[in-house]
Parts: structure tokens; C-alpha cells; sequence
């Protein structure tokens, strides 16, 4: 049997601080049970100064190519809406920072949240024509919204690492795929902004809308029911969303009303870590594959699984693929579980001191302080230029106080 593009190797990296949304509640007057109950949110990561969407992605590539010959990647694809260079990619740096070789091509895509989707359907169709390459797909962000804003609560950060490759070891894609573009302002961030502008509940409308087109066209070109798959992934803006989404798709395809334990079954394993990570843009949705793989009690060898991506602007694609057999054999599980449980926890005070750090936006020299548990850091500003580096073990931080006292 053909065997069709997919998912060789899967990694997510997350930066080492969160805040508590109970904690954060509290402090801005608010119901807690408003941001735990109503957002389905009960943590967010928070990058510190030295941490931005290529030191995450750097994070996350390293550890989805480990044992892998580089010499076969093909392309490093970069997906953002967090962008640090209007002209440069953030993939140039990613690709000197964890060594990959010259002859691999490296560029930088954008379309919201769907970018790392777009991406991923590019490396399906480069790997279908030339089987023996491979893609390595990385997708990092930092959801950033005003303090005190409504907003606020969704924010989070974390980055993916998704090598594509016609040898698939977790998930095998289906070639068919549904696709909706429609130019709405439902969120956006002007180059002159730090903090996106969100129309919230038209934001929600959209998605809603862009899940119903998007199935329609799934449907259209496979041929396939709600009911041929076992699992569902989609994009997390916020977990509630997911099962909003989730009740909706099952409305119009004629199942009616889900039981909770539907929701249990279909759903929830794919939301663990996003309740505890917080929006990461791109990368959620894959964080929330991640999830699926990795906390379901379930074998979910040969079970087929439905994708939603969504980006607001908007363009979104309903895609599907198959678990491979012995999928568990290539998950990450105890590394990703010891890096969520190893977070240092900040206060509301601590995490708007990371917050409202900038770095100079006239270009002088400035060096950062080190405060990242991860493997690279961004060190500082020089001549316009950012400067990144390796993290020596004896530069991690390992207190709060440590971590926090010169920010």
C-alpha cells in the first residue's frame, strides 16, 4: 500500500514561567471561575526578556530532529504572526542556531494561525515529489493582548516542530482537504502595534463559519462523515472554543447534541496541554495534536483523525490523517510533561514586569539577562542586530528570585 505524506517526529517547547489564570482572576477582580470554567484556561506561559519565537522554535526543532540526518531535510519552513524582521526570515536564524546544513532552504510563511497549516500542506506536496527528502516545519508564537484587557486571559506562547517526510512514523495524511478564504477583521496586528486587536465574538462567528465551509468542501472532495473519525483536533484561541466548535461541526452534519462523554471521547485529551500552555497562534493546533497522542489512555493505532485550522483574516482547512501503528513508540511524553511541570510560577506583579519589558527600538547596544530554561536564548541588541546563543548549564536560573531579580 502507498503510504502518504506525514508526521515522522513531533516536539513542542514551551518557555519555564506561567501564571495561574485563578491567580491572574483574582488580581485584575474577576471571577476565577470566569477564566477556569468559562475560557476552560487554568495556566499561561510567559516568555521572559530572553525568550522570543525563535529561541522557542529553536527549543522545540532540536528536539524533533534528534537522530535524524540533517543532510536530508529539504527546507526549514518558519510560521509566525509574531515576526521579529520585516525582511529577514526567522528561519535563518533557527537554521544557524541548531546547525542545519547549507544546502537547506529556509523561509519564513504567514497567514495567522493557519500559516503552519499552509506550511504543512507545501511539505506534503515537496515530499510526495521527492520522497527521498524530508521538511521540517516549525511553528512558534507569543499571543500577546493589553493587560487588563478581555484578551488577557488568552494569552500564552509555545512553539512546534513538525518533520514532514514520506517515511511517516506518528500520523499518515490523507491526501483530501476542504479550504475557506474570506478577508474579515476579526484579528489583526498592525506593524505599529505590540498587542493584537481582536474583534472577539465576531472572531468567534468566523471560525464558526470558516469550520462549516471549510468541512463542506473536506466532505465534498473525501467523501467522508462525521462518524469516520474517532478523534478531533482543532485550532485553540481558548480550550472552551474547541468544544464550541466541536458541538457545532456535530450539529450540522446531522449527529445533533454531543454528551459529555462525547465531548470526553472526541475531544478533550486534544486540550490538556493547551489549558495549561495558554494560545500559541501556530502552534496550537499542533500542540493540541501533540496533546491528543500523548495523554489519550486510548491505542489510537489505525483511528483517523479530523484537523481544523483556522486564521483570522481569515483562511482556514479541514484536513484529516491516520495514526500509524507503534505511533507511541516516537512521542516525547516524559520530556514534555517534565517541562510543563518545571515551570517556575510567577505572581500577576512578576509576569507584568516580563510583560512590559522592551527591547530598544532604536537599535543601540543592550544585553539581556538570562532568564530562559532553555537551550538558546536571545542575548541582547547589537548594531540593529539580534545576537543568540547556546544556554551553558550553569547560566539557567533555577529560583524565581534568580530568574526575576534584574527584570
Amino acid at each position: 500500500m502507498k503510504m502518504n505524506a506525514g508526521i515522522e517526529s513531533l516536539a513542542f517547547y514551551t518557555p519555564g514561567f506561567s501564571l495561574g489564570l485563578e491567580e491572574l482572576a483574582r488580581h485584575r477582580r474577576q471571577d476565577p471561575r470566569k477564566f477556569v470554567e468559562g475560557l476552560g484556561q487554568h495556566r499561561m506561559s510567559v516568555p521572559p526578556p530572553d525568550e522570543d519565537v525563535v529561541t522557542m522554535a529553536a527549543n522545540a526543532a532540536v528536539r524533533a530532529l534528534d537522530g535524524v540526518d540533517t543532510a536530508s531535510l529539504d527546507s526549514i519552513i518558519f510560521a509566525t504572526e509574531s515576526g521579529i524582521d520585516q525582511s529577514k526570515a526567522a528561519a535563518i536564524y533557527v537554521h544557524q542556531l541548531i546547525g542545519l546544513p547549507t544546502t537547506c532552504k529556509a523561509f519564513e510563511i504567514k497567514q495567522a494561525c493557519c500559516g503552519s497549516t499552509a506550511a504543512l500542506q507545501m511539505a506534503q506536496a515537496l515530499v510526495t515529489l521527492r520522497p527521498d527528502r524530508r521538511v521540517l516545519i516549525v511553528a512558534s508564537d507569543v499571543a500577546r493582548y493589553g493587560l487588563g484587557t478581555p484578551g488577557e486571559p488568552t494569552q500564552g506562547a509555545g512553539a512546534m516542530a513538525i518533520l514532514v517526510s514520506a517515511t511517516p512514523k506518528l500520523l499518515s495524511f490523507d491526501p483530501e482537504s476542504g479550504s475557506y478564504t474570506e478577508d474579515v477583521m476579526d484579528f489583526w496586528r498592525p506593524n505599529y502595534m505590540d498587542e493584537a486587536l481582536v474583534d472577539g465574538k465576531y472572531s468567534i462567528k468566523i471560525y464558526l463559519k470558516a469550520l462549516s465551509e471549510s468541512w463542506k468542501g473536506y466532505h465534498a472532495d473525501s467523501g467522508r462523515a462525521f462518524a469516520d473519525f474517532t478523534r478531533f483536533c482543532y485550532h485553540l484561541p481558548f480550550t472552551r472554543m474547541a468544544e464550541k466548535a466541536h458541538r457545532h461541526l456535530a450539529r450540522i452534519t446531522g449527529q445533533g447534541d454531543l454528551t459529555e462523554a462525547d465531548l470526553e471521547t472526541h475531544l478533550r485529551p486534544s486540550l490538556r496541554y493547551n489549558q495549561v500552555t495558554g494560545n500559541s497562534y501556530t502552534a496550537s493546533l499542533y500542540v493540541g495534536l501533540t496533546s491528543l497522542l500523548e495523554t489519550d489512555p486510548a491505542d489510537l493505532s489505525g483511528q483517523r483523525i479530523g484537523l481544523f485550522s483556522y486564521g483570522s483574516g481569515c483562511m482556514a482547512s479541514y484536513f484529516s490523517g491516520v495514526v500509524l501503528k507503534d505511533y507511541r513508540n516516537q512521542l516525547r511524553i516524559d520530556e514534555h510533561r517534565r517541562m510543563l511541570d518545571d515551570r517556575i510560577e510567577l505572581t500577576v506583579p512578576e509576569y507584568e514586569r516580563f510583560y512590559e519589558h522592551r527591547l530598544p527600538v532604536t537599535g543601540e547596544d543592550y544585553a539581556t539577562t538570562v532568564h530562559t530554561r532553555g537551550r538558546f536564548r536571545l542575548a541582547g541588541i547589537h548594531d540593529h542586530k539580534r545576537i543568540y546563543e547556546q544556554v551553558t548549564a550553569t547560566a539557567v536560573p533555577v529560583t524565581p528570585e534568580a530568574a526575576l531579580s534584574s527584570v
